[in-house]
């Protein structure tokens, strides 16, 4: 018997009592072991979805099951599947970080477990901060502890809402490595963040939510092989005419004060698309240095599909 997916949302709505609907019918499965990132605007509904899925919010009307349970009625067994890493850096501010993480295990009833605990923060760099207060923690140090206590409990998803806010590069780079590792023991990870790259780097699928309604659902190699577009630099040897014919036959942006064309055009247009552009330069005299193509970046088709929507 094929097993459901970890996550599925049939027509949830959540309607705030002024009135506002924060999620507008949305339908949603996540599969099991993959990246899900959830991406949209702030106010787009993203954070109000997680809370739901949590059981930190309550929904107006649909469905949402958890490893095929439902939420409401099945909310204690749901709950010790789920791992969430929050937006908010709250916790006891005078408690150690030892015992923060090892209180996040007790609370699912589950026995202690030391070399369990000694690892999570070894893996988030914890390990030499282990007996220090809370308060006295760096933002960043603190946003580690929430995700050591999210995965204290060994949960089968993970929900990451803005993981990486507020820290480091370096620590960034850390976290990513901590969330690879944990798609490699088969967890279900839904991430939401603002850095489109981290997105880019991780993601399997890629999900787009604006106004509360989801806009797009897609394999991020697909979606922007679909929807990227790919640029053509031209570096001219001299200033073109703006009046040049092929300006307006290519609709080719001038830039550098006449120096440099740029041609923008499909990927699976590429070879026939350069190759006219390139000998309508030649009718007309202009001659080009070199030549650069750029390909559209996930955040250009993010941005673009949000402005789209709107």
């Amino acid at each position: 018997m094929q097993k459901s997916n970890p996550i599925v949302l049939s027509s949830l709505v959540k309607t705030f009592p002024n009135g506002l609907v924060a999620l507008d019918g949305v339908n949603l499965e996540i599969q099991e072991g993959e990246i899900f990132a959830l991406l949209g605007p702030n106010g787009a509904g993203k954070t109000t979805l997680i809370n739901i899925i949590c059981g930190l919010s309550t929904k107006t009307s649909g469905d949402v099951k958890v490893d095929g349970l439902d939420i409401e009625r099945h909310f204690r067994e749901v709950r010790q599947l789920i791992g969430l890493v929050p937006q908010e850096l709250y916790t006891d501010m005078f408690e150690t970080v030892w015992d923060t993480v090892c209180f996040s295990r007790g609370l699912f009833g589950l026995p202690k477990d030391s070399p369990l605990v000694e690892k999570i923060l070894n893996d988030l760099s914890l390990w030499s901060k282990r007996q220090e207060i809370m308060k006295n923690l760096s933002g960043g140090m603190k946003r580690r502890v929430l995700i050591a206590k999210a995965l204290a409990h060994e949960p089968r998803i993970l929900f990451l809402d803005e993981p990486t806010a507020g820290v480091d590069v370096e620590l960034r780079q850390d976290m990513w490595e901590l969330i690879r590792s944990y798609k490699k023991q088969k967890v279900t990870i839904i991430l939401t963040t603002h850095f489109i790259d981290e997105a880019e780097t991780l993601a399997d699928r890629v999900g787009v939510i604006n106004q509360g309604k989801l806009i797009l659902v897609e394999d991020k190699i697909s979606l922007m092989t679909k929807l990227g577009k790919k640029t053509l630099v031209i570096y001219l040897e001299e200033r073109i005419n703006k009046t040049a014919n092929v300006i307006s036959r290519f609709n080719l942006d001038v830039k550098n004060d006449g120096l440099e064309l740029e041609y923008t055009f499909d990927e699976n247009e590429e070879g026939t698309a350069i190759s006219d552009l390139i000998r309508a330069l030649a009718a007309e005299g202009i001659h080009f240095k070199t030549l650069e193509t750029k390909k559209s970046s996930l955040e250009e088709i993010f941005l673009d599909l949000v402005v789209k929507k709107k």
